[in-house]
C-alpha cells in the first residue's frame, strides 16, 4: 500500500442508525429475534437432511448447504450489528472489516452458485428422471457443491484484496456492517478498476448462474404442461416451487442492489444510501430466515419427517 502524506487507517465508524436511538432499540429487538429463527431453522433442516436416510439425496444435499450457507452469511454480520446497536462506540478495526467484507462476499456468491446447480438439478429429476441417478451421482453433486464454494472464495478473495490497497479519505461507512459498495465509497483513489473488476464477477457468478435457473425452469415448465393430468403437473411443480420461490427472492433483491444504474448526482445521496441499506438488510437477513420456513411448509417430505422427530421426542419423554 502507499500511504505517503496520508494517516494509516486502523479503524472504520459504522455509521448503521446512529443517529436513530429509538429505531436501534427496535431493529435490535427484531433482528435478535431474526437471528434466533435462522439459527433454529435452518440448524433443523441440517439436523433432518443428515439424520433422515430418505433425505440422502441430491436435493437435500443442497439444502443442506443453503441452510449451512445462511447461518454462516448472517454470523459474518449480525452479532456485531447487534452489538453496534447498543454500543455508543461503533466502530470495526481494519482487519475486522476486510474479514468481515470477505466472508460476507465469499457467502453471497456461494449461494447465487448454488442456487444455478439447485435449478440443475431440479430439470433433470424432472426433464430427464430416468437419467437423473446417472447425472446426479454422488460424484457429481458433492462436486458441485464444493465447486460453488470454490467460486465463492475465489471471488471474494480477488475483489476484497484488490478494495483493501486503496486509499481511503473518510472512515465513516454509512451501513450496518462492511458491505463492499459502502467501502468503495469511501476511498480517495480511483476505484475503476475494482468497478470493473465487480462488473465481470457479478456477470460471471451471479447473472450466469441467474441464466442457468431461466434455461432450466423454461425447461421444466415447458415439461410441466406437457403432462395430461392435472395430479402430474402438481405434484412435478410441487418438486421445485419452492427452490423457484426462494430464488425470485434472493436475486430479485441482490439484483436491485447491485445492478441498479446509480448516476453520479444520486451516487453520494443519502436517501440512496439509506434504500441500499434497508435492501441489504432484506436480503442478508428475511432471506435466510424465509428459506427454511419455504422449504418446509411447501415440502411434503421435510414435514413428515419434522412431524416423525417431534412424536419421537414427546413420547420419550413420556
Amino acid at each position: 500500500m502507499e500511504w505517503e502524506n496520508q494517516t494509516i487507517l486502523v479503524e472504520f465508524f459504522l455509521k448503521g442508525l446512529s443517529g436513530y436511538p429509538r429505531l436501534e432499540l427496535l431493529f435490535f429487538a427484531l433482528i435478535l429475534i431474526m437471528y434466533v429463527v435462522i439459527l433454529l431453522g435452518n440448524g433443523t433442516l441440517i439436523l433432518i437432511s443428515i439424520w433422515d436416510p430418505h433425505l440422502h439425496t441430491p436435493m437435500y444435499f443442497f439444502l443442506g448447504n443453503l441452510s449451512f450457507l445462511d447461518i454462516c452469511y448472517t454470523t459474518t454480520s449480525i452479532p456485531s450489528t447487534l452489538v453496534s446497536f447498543l454500543s455508543e462506540r461503533k466502530t470495526i478495526s481494519f482487519s475486522g472489516c476486510a474479514i468481515q467484507m470477505f466472508l460476507g462476499l465469499a457467502m453471497g456468491t456461494t449461494e447465487c452458485v448454488l442456487l444455478g446447480m439447485m435449478a440443475f438439478d431440479r430439470y433433470v429429476a424432472i426433464c430427464n428422471p430416468l437419467r437423473y441417478p446417472v447425472i446426479m451421482s454422488k460424484d457429481s453433486y458433492v462436486s458441485m457443491a464444493a465447486g460453488s464454494w470454490f467460486a465463492g472464495v475465489i471471488n471474494s478473495a480477488v475483489q476484497t484484496a484488490f478494495v483493501i490497497q486503496l486509499n481511503f479519505c473518510r472512515n465513516n461507512i454509512n451501513h450496518f456492517s462492511c458491505e463492499i459498495l459502502a467501502v468503495m465509497k469511501l476511498a480517495c483513489a480511483d476505484i475503476s478498476g475494482n468497478e470493473f473488476i465487480m462488473v465481470v464477477a457479478t456477470t460471471l457468478f451471479t447473472l450466469m448462474p441467474l441464466l442457468l435457473i431461466v434455461i432450466s425452469y423454461s425447461l421444466i415448465i415447458s415439461s410441466i404442461l406437457k403432462i395430461r393430468t392435472s395430479e402430474g403437473r402438481s405434484k412435478a411443480f410441487s418438486t421445485c416451487s419452492a427452490h423457484l420461490i426462494v430464488v425470485i427472492i434472493f436475486y430479485g433483491t441482490i439484483l436491485f442492489m447491485y445492478m441498479k444504474p446509480k448516476s453520479k448526482e444520486t451516487l453520494n445521496s443519502e436517501d440512496l444510501d439509506a434504500t441500499d441499506k434497508l435492501i441489504s438488510m432484506f436480503y442478508g437477513v428475511m432471506t435466510p430466515m424465509m428459506n427454511p420456513l419455504i422449504y418446509s411448509l411447501r415440502n411434503k417430505d421435510v414435514k413428515e419427517t419434522v412431524k416423525h422427530l417431534f412424536n419421537r421426542s414427546f413420547f420419550s419423554i413420556l
